[in-house]
């Protein structure tokens, strides 16, 4: 557990609103697309008609003179040779030069010279030559006036008709389904039990479909059916996706994945449609799995949406239910969904013959995290002073997810200081990293903020260290870390699945203690306890209104796990008075004045021990376990060891 201080109130960043709007109800091109083709179909137009224009002016720099020039020239004797292509003159002059004329269409060169005053003689001496216009190029460059106008317009019509009948395919293909296919082939993506470390029952409950997929005759000659439907519960990131990819692998089955929320969109009939094709689809390929994670997005209890979309969402349901129950029964494709909000299901879904197998996966207990540490841990070079164990322990209550986050984060600390190899150091401030966000070094309290940060964190520590219920403490700080200002962790020395009243009312002294400390020494308060407040406050409701923790209520839970959700804000449903209101009220004030009682008495009879470990906070910023029992030795105070706590168990 964790006790933070929490700096002065800051004006809290505006929520950013969701768009009203859900979209479009087929998926359309971008806007302003057909703009941007047609820009861009002319653009290549115009550049078009730039290079031919260019081109013709390059070929073109020749100089053009009159026949009667050309005529004049031959009679001054200038002329050495004359080339005919077409009605296009070259002319090449004796000093070098070349220049172009035109002749008359159809009418010999040698008849329109004579009529300019051209003897035959001097005609004679000019070298004459006609070139027959053939070829492709000839052809090219005849018709390409015509032919590439009409080119360039097939291609607009072509580009822009592509873009609809694009939009028009994915229309046509709404209801087809979204799965992602992992084929039995594809080692790559093979995931198998070995590759999982802990979730030991849940394995053993799920090595049942691996047996019927691998041998089903087996249990059909003895008349048993294997379960249709298994649903992974448990909290997010232990694994539930892991473990369906590890049933697939070790199958050697397809294995189709889909998440709740692909199914449902706007257009009405799509959901269904969906569904109806993923099992096609499942069915073709069987034996095989259809995973769906976050089933709930789309199974949950029917009838009380608000709105239409709400519709959409009962008939994907349905056609679920139909699929899995129905008319038509499929034997060797099962259906495994992943949940961490099973109390919302549709009872309709997780009855016998649909998800009737349910398998609830917890968070990993110590030896279950050192082997998912080993198992992140392969491929990382590690130093020589790395021990796992330790990391496990100072864990409790991390799931897979954030191990692997913490053996990321560590390696990338180690990375960041240009080191080759991972250290027990880069480990222990991963831990600290993923609990509570990076270190903020850079923001500087005043004087005063630091000593009321190194008092309240001091009352926390010492309250945990006194009071025999409470976590031993493993670390202070007053560097501000994510939201924190400071911080003080507590960790237990074994891990606990239950939790009794005595360690719940030691919980909330201890998250008193900064509250109390700074009453007591400074005579006055900051917001910095307010998150402690919430906290403590909301741990003596849960005991009195869930745990049944209260002599005056009595053992009455009179409130569950989560009420309704309504505009975005959770809505309980209360089922009891406003005199049984007015009476849990009174005790969650009695529970908290008490608690703030012992917290002060404790205080004021360690003032010097309080004194001692605020000053040290204030001096070096950081003490770990070991300097802190020194302090509190010195002072009378004996930390607790695990012997302690068996005992008092």
């Amino acid at each position: 557990m964790l006790n933070m201080l929490e700096k002065k109130n800051q004006p809290k960043e505006p929520k950013k609103k969701r768009p009203e709007g859900q979209g479009p109800i087929m998926p359309l091109p971008p806007k302003n697309s057909l703009f941007g083709n047609i820009t861009t179909a002319i653009l290549i137009l115009l550049a078009i008609v730039f290079a031919t224009s260019l081109f013709r002016d390059l070929t073109t720099e020749s100089t053009v003179i009159p026949i009667s020039e050309l005529a004049r020239d031959i009679n001054e004797e200038k002329v050495q040779k004359i080339t005919i292509e077409g009605d296009v003159l070259d002319v090449g002059y004796k000093d070098g030069t070349v220049k172009e004329s035109k002749k008359e269409v159809n009418t010999p060169l040698t008849d329109t010279l004579v009529n300019y005053g051209v003897t035959s003689a001097v005609l004679g001496t000019v070298e004459t030559e006609v070139k027959s216009p053939s070829g492709i190029g000839y052809w090219i460059l005849s018709l390409a006036p015509f032919v590439l106008p009409i080119l360039i317009i097939v291609f607009i019509i072509w580009f822009l008709s592509r873009q609809v009948k694009g939009a028009g395919m994915q229309a046509m293909s709404f209801g087809q389904s979204k799965a992602r296919l992992i084929s039995p082939h594809d080692k790559k993506q093979r995931v198998t039990f070995k590759d999982i470390a802990g979730a030991k029952e849940a394995k053993e409950e799920l090595s049942e479909i691996v047996d019927f997929l691998k041998n089903p005759k087996k249990f059909l000659d003895i008349g048993a059916k294997i379960p249709k439907g298994v649903l992974l519960m448990g909290a997010s990131g232990v694994g539930k996706t892991l473990l369906a990819r590890a049933v697939a692998g070790e199958s050697n089955v397809a294995f189709f994945s889909i998440s709740g929320s692909e199914f449902v969109e706007m257009f009405v009939g799509v959901g269904a449609a969906r569904t109806r094709d993923l099992f096609q689809m499942a069915k073709k390929t069987a034996p095989a799995i259809i995973f769906i994670d976050e089933i709930d997005a789309v199974g949950r209890v029917r009838g009380t949406g608000v709105g239409g979309g709400n519709d959409e969402r009962e008939q994907t349901l349905n056609q679920i239910l139909v699929e899995m129950d129905g008319f038509e029964p499929h034997e060797k494709v099962i259906v495994m969904a992943a949940t961490n909000r099973p109390d919302v299901l549709d009872p309709a879904l997780v009855r016998p013959g649909r998800f009737d197998r349910r398998v609830t996966i917890d968070l990993p207990d110590r030896n279950d995290r050192e082997e998912i540490l080993k198992i992140h841990a392969r491929m990382k070079p590690f130093a020589e002073d790395v021990n796992l164990e330790v990391v496990a322990e100072r864990t409790p209550g991390f799931s897979g997810a954030d191990l692997y986050s913490l053996m990321n984060e560590a390696a990338i600390l180690a990375a960041r200081e240009n080191r080759k190899k991972v250290s027990q150091y880069d480990l222990i401030r991963a831990i600290e990293k993923v609990m509570l966000g990076p270190e903020r070094r850079s923001h500087l309290l005043t004087k005063k903020e630091k000593e009321i940060t190194a008092y309240h964190e001091a009352g926390h520590a010492l309250m945990a260290s006194v009071l025999p219920f409470a976590d031993p403490v493993h670390k202070i700080s007053i560097i501000a870390r994510g939201r924190a200002g400071g911080y003080t962790l507590k960790l237990p020395l074994e891990d606990r699945k239950l939790q009794s009243k005595k360690e719940f009312l030691d919980d909330i002294a201890v998250s008193l203690g900064g509250y109390v400390t700074e009453r007591m020494v400074f005579g006055d308060l900051s917001t910095g306890p307010s998150n402690d407040l919430q906290v403590s406050t909301a741990l003596a409701r849960n005991m009195i209104t869930k745990y049944g923790m209260s002599d005056k209520i009595g053992p009455v839970a009179l409130e569950g796990e989560g009420g309704r959700v309504l505009f975005g804000r959770g809505v309980e449903e209360r089922e009891y008075s406003e005199r049984v209101s007015a009476d849990i009220d009174s005790e969650v004030s009695r529970v908290m004045n008490e608690a703030m009682d012992k917290a002060e008495h404790i205080l004021k009879e360690n003032k010097k021990a309080l004194d001692a470990i605020a000053a040290r906070l204030i001096e070096v910023e950081t003490i770990e376990r070991e300097e802190y029992e020194k302090i509190i030795i010195a002072h009378g105070i004996i930390p607790k060891k695990k012997q302690d706590i068996e005992h008092q168990v």
